[in-house]
């Protein structure tokens, strides 16, 4: 079974971690949300989650991907983790996918990951990186860096998760699922 890890900082977007990490599941995949630290933490629009794990605990295990939801400061606090930064650099040297929405693609490239590459973001996040060749879609792929663009999103971006990760038929049936 493919595994995937989803970071949550205090001030993540709760919308796009909550359909990431439930889109997935529906899609058989397994599923770990981490907390940057430990218990409960707030979310950009005061909804409090409780993560899986820490990310100090889910660092002792491997992941076919990696998922970084967006929101403010959520991003922020992401991009000024080192764990977090070696994370992604270390997942996507080994071929492993890599994947960020809204604000989140920022952490990407303050990593040094879409330089040079196509990526999606919420509108001016990246704007302060030159070298990243920004795209209006909904969900961008370069290889396997995944970015998609904010909460209005979130469902084709974790359904493109899903095809990924278990195939176009899975990533059908988890969609038809969520019509019936």
């Amino acid at each position: 079974m493919k595994s995937v890890l989803v970071l949550f900082a205090s001030g993540s977007e709760e919308l796009e971690t909550v359909t990431v990490v439930d889109i997935l599941r529906r899609g058989g995949i397994s599923v770990t949300l981490a907390g940057l630290e430990v218990g409960a933490l707030r979310g950009s629009r005061g909804i409090v989650l409780m993560p899986d794990t820490t990310l100090d605990d889910a660092l002792q295990h491997g992941y076919d991907m990696v998922v970084l939801p967006g929101g403010q400061p959520g991003s922020d606090n992401l991009k000024a983790d080192v764990r977090v930064l070696k994370l992604i650099q270390q997942m996507s040297q080994q071929g492993k996918y890599v994947a960020a929405i809204c604000a989140a693609p920022s952490v990407l490239a303050t990593a040094g990951l879409l330089d040079g590459k196509q990526a999606t973001s919420f509108p001016g996040t990246l704007d302060a990186f030159p070298r990243v060749m920004q795209r209006p879609s909904a969900v961008v792929e370069d290889g396997k860096l995944i970015t998609s663009r904010g909460p209005g999103t979130a469902m084709d971006f974790a359904l493109t998760l899903v095809e990924r990760l278990a195939g176009k038929e899975k990533r059908l049936a988890t969609e038809t699922g969520l019509q019936r």
